[in-house]
């Protein structure tokens, strides 16, 4: 079976990429090498005699001229909130025009699609119900888990509408064309191969900064550090897109969230602690109240229809997802130093 990922640079698409290979799929990869990290990654990838065809997923003139897939995996995405609302026609050209490409290259090859969405697409004053006041206060307890029936009306980050509306795209040009796709809106991913930065890969940040002793923020709702999120393990992640690959003909045309959930999430303060723990350095940090329009203080998957759809289940908590990126990050140090 011949795939192509997009975003194959990536810290999702090379992990997919270097996982599938491994069981036996013959992979190629698209990355215009524009994120900081996927240069490295695309290393790796050509040690596996993986090729990537670098140019940026709008240009559907170049697509088009792709060899013919079995499957296309979507992982191609400008992930950052905050700059979703600096640079909207990247964003939108990326996350929007780049998944729209993706779907004429399919129809035109009859190929099937898994899409790799995000539980951005939740409105933020949904995911903001839990008050400022526990987040200040107290431990929060999980008394609400989010699900494909949750509601999407509202504001959700000009990125969050990006992939919602990819959705959609998907859903019309399966009804319209007879394509078979998955949808997967997940949560924060993390593991090995992962260049974090302040809103987009928290956790990998977190990590490297306690290994090279810099100082820490905690941004917003204070600046207590009590903000929530779950954290799929990306071995996880790929695991359950092997199933999904195998039974697509079975399984399709199906939405799914995807995350850690119960098994693997943490707070920032309670990262700190596990970092601490690994690293053996304690670091000062700063306490930041100011709250951006696009920070939420609260994120926890319900894996329920995927688990009952594929019997698959995160396999790993909070500290093996900190541990594994923690010994990636340590044993490249100085490769990688670079690009943090």
């Amino acid at each position: 079976m011949k795939i192509l990922i997009t975003g194959g640079c990536g810290f999702v698409g090379a992990n997919l990429a270097l996982f599938l290979q491994s069981k036996g799929f013959y992979i190629n990869t698209l990355d215009n090498l524009s994120r900081k990290g996927s240069k490295y990654n695309l290393s790796l990838l050509k040690k596996k005699r993986i090729k990537n065809y670098n140019f940026d997923i709008a240009n559907y003139n170049q697509f088009k001229k792709l060899p013919k897939y079995d499957f296309i995996i979507d992982c191609c995405a400008e992930p950052a909130v905050e700059i979703s609302r600096k640079e909207i026609n990247k964003v939108i050209n990326t996350n929007l025009i780049g998944t729209l490409n993706v779907l004429k290259k399919v129809k035109k090859d009859n190929s099937k699609i898994i899409f790799l969405s995000s539980s951005r697409v939740y409105p933020i004053k949904d995911l903001n119900k839990i008050s400022k006041k526990k987040i200040i206060n107290s431990k929060i307890k999980i008394t609400k888990m989010f699900c494909e029936k949750d509601n999407i009306q509202g504001p959700k980050t000009i990125y969050g509408l990006t992939k919602l509306t990819s959705e959609m795209l998907i859903e019309e040009f399966s009804y319209a064309f007879g394509i078979k796709y998955i949808i997967n809106r997940c949560g924060v991913i993390s593991g090995p191969l992962q260049f974090g930065k302040q809103d987009q890969g928290f956790l990998s940040l977190w990590i490297w900064r306690h290994l090279n002793k810099k100082k820490i923020k905690y941004i917003g709702y204070g600046g207590f550090g009590n903000q929530i999120r779950d954290v799929l393990h990306i071995y996880d992640l790929c695991s359950l897109i092997f199933i999904q690959i195998k039974k697509i003909n079975k399984i399709k045309n199906k939405l799914f969230t995807v995350g850690g959930s119960k098994k693997s999430y943490t707070s920032l303060k309670q990262l700190t602690n596990i970092c601490e723990k690994i690293t053996k350095n304690k670091l000062k940090s700063q306490k930041i109240t100011k709250t951006s329009i696009y920070d939420i203080p609260y994120f926890i998957t319900d894996n329920k229809l995927v688990t009952k759809t594929f019997g698959w289940k995160p396999k790993r908590d909070i500290f093996e997802v900190v541990y594994d990126t923690y010994l990636w990050l340590k044993n490249n140090k100085t490769k990688i130093n670079k690009f943090f």
